[in-house]
């Protein structure tokens, strides 16, 4: 599986909580479209497959005209071989769902919305500086729906001063919408953002690791009551409406990454470019790739893949690591699995004893038990 990730590096304002690549001035739009269409164009050799999965992500997509849009596709399309039913994504503020830009949408490939809510709730949307309100969240849905029926969700846990019964609201509101894909996360504090400060300053109240704990289980325990199948950490789907980006990216297939503060991973290579918008710009306009680049050694394989799959429903599988990386990475992997079985952390597939995951009660824990699967850098290439 081949995808294309396109960051669309502005917002109408800044969360309080984002720490993402973006800018609040549109007046350098256009020129980012135009250097965005190069670096496609640059880069085109890179997949040699058929594109399955493209992600407009951000910043704010639909923040994007239909011109840039037209301009984007006609530059895919004529550089790269999209298969017919490609999952194309745009991520959206519910502020930009009116109904003449739905219907825009709709006229263009893109067949899937990733619509930011994070909550239902105003004075959580206060909180975070959110550019829409409840009233907007809820509404920009009903529109959606109008035009697109594959529709996911973004919602915010663990937020200072929401409550377990505002929590589940959101969720019960989820139902009720009928919305089939949702991706959820921890509030968290990220260095140099509005949060940070605040929280440092007594002006919000600090993100509370154990309420973050509770509002996951209930995550978990409402949406798979409710049809949901919990795919990926973060992501639950209805039957047939799993991301089919998300599903990539968390087995390891390789996407390329367009636009300023976009991360490439092409076979062992993995790239990211400048984040900063003009220097980007200027860098495409005289056909230089504004990236660095790193190769990734057998152990970064190893660790990559044991991260990203103990986040998934899938987990690890012992044939392929000793298939991928040796009996050596094979052996070790055996040796600490082994501890974490003892201490209720893993738990063996029942269908397959080659399958590992993470134990139901311990999935609040699964990036700390992934890192203690690590191995060390040593002499294995």
């Amino acid at each position: 599986m081949m995808g294309i990730y396109i960051h669309v590096p502005f917002c109408k304002q800044a969360c309080h909580y984002c720490d993402f690549h973006f800018s609040t001035s549109l007046k350098h739009k256009s020129a980012l479209v135009n250097a965005i269409c190069k670096e496609l164009e640059i880069r085109k050799n890179e997949l040699n497959l058929p594109i399955q999965t493209i992600y407009f992500g951000g910043g704010t997509p639909s923040l994007l005209t239909e011109k840039d849009l037209k301009q984007i596709f006609n530059t895919i399309n004529h550089n790269f071989n999209v298969i017919e039913n490609a999952e194309i994504t745009l991520e959206a503020n519910p502020d930009d769902l009116s109904e003449s830009y739905l219907k825009m949408l709709q006229s263009t490939p893109i067949n899937r919305l990733s619509i930011g809510v994070q909550s239902f709730f105003e004075s959580d949307l206060k909180l975070m500086n959110r550019a829409h309100n409840s009233i907007e969240a809820e509404k920009s849905i009903h529109l959606a729906k109008k035009y697109f029926n594959n529709i996911s969700i973004d919602l915010i846990y663990g937020i200072p001063d929401q409550t377990k019964d505002q929590w589940i609201q959101n969720l019960e509101k989820v139902i009720e919408l009928d919305i089939p894909h949702v991706s959820s996360y921890a509030l968290t504090v990220e260095p140099n953002t509005a949060l940070h400060y605040f929280i440092e300053k007594e002006v919000i109240p600090p993100v509370d690791d154990d309420l973050a704990k509770e509002h996951f289980q209930i995550l978990i325990e409402v949406l798979k009551a409710n049809g949901f199948d919990h795919y990926e950490f973060s992501n639950f789907s209805k039957p047939d409406f799993s991301s089919k980006n998300n599903t990539a990216y968390w087995t390891g297939k390789n996407y390329l990454g367009i636009g300023p503060s976009a991360h490439s991973l092409i076979k062992n290579k993995r790239s990211w470019n400048v984040a900063n918008n003009i220097k980007y710009i200027k860098a495409i306009q005289k056909n230089i790739l504004p990236a660095d680049e790193e190769i990734l050694d057998k152990t970064d394989r190893y660790n990559e893949y044991i991260m990203t799959r103990l986040r998934t429903k899938w987990g690890i599988d012992l044939n392929v690591i000793e298939k991928e990386f040796g009996s050596l990475f094979k052996n070790y992997a055996i040796k600490l699995i082994t501890e974490k079985l003892k201490t209720n952390l893993l738990i063996q597939s029942k269908t397959n004893p080659n399958i590992f995951k993470i134990h139901p009660e311990a999935l609040f824990l699964t990036d700390g038990v992934s890192a203690e699967l690590f191995m060390l850098k040593l002499n294995t290439q």
